[in-house]
């Protein structure tokens, strides 16, 4: 099965364990930038092949904001910059 037809029959998004991914706008990740004192590369990396990085559209030096739900924190935020792999 060729992967377009994978695709289109399963949205990875909406799978229940696939916490919710966003690609920040270039002035929000510079304000996380600013807020954690850090520069892009001081940030967990994140794959352009990643199939989530894919579905978004999602480039290198973008920045990803991850939100978990957490039994604890009730969410955890998480952010990635995505690499060329």
């Amino acid at each position: 099965m060729s992967e377009n037809i994978l695709e289109k029959k399963f949205d990875i998004l909406k799978h229940k364990y696939v916490p919710k991914h966003e690609i920040l706008s270039k002035e929000e990740a510079e304000e996380i930038f600013k807020m954690f004192n850090a520069k892009p590369e001081n940030f967990p990396f994140i794959l352009s092949s990643d199939p989530i990085v894919k579905r978004l559209n999602a480039k290198p030096g973008d920045l990803i904001k991850i939100t978990r739900i957490s039994p604890v924190a009730k969410e955890a935020i998480y952010y990635r910059i995505v690499v060329e792999d």
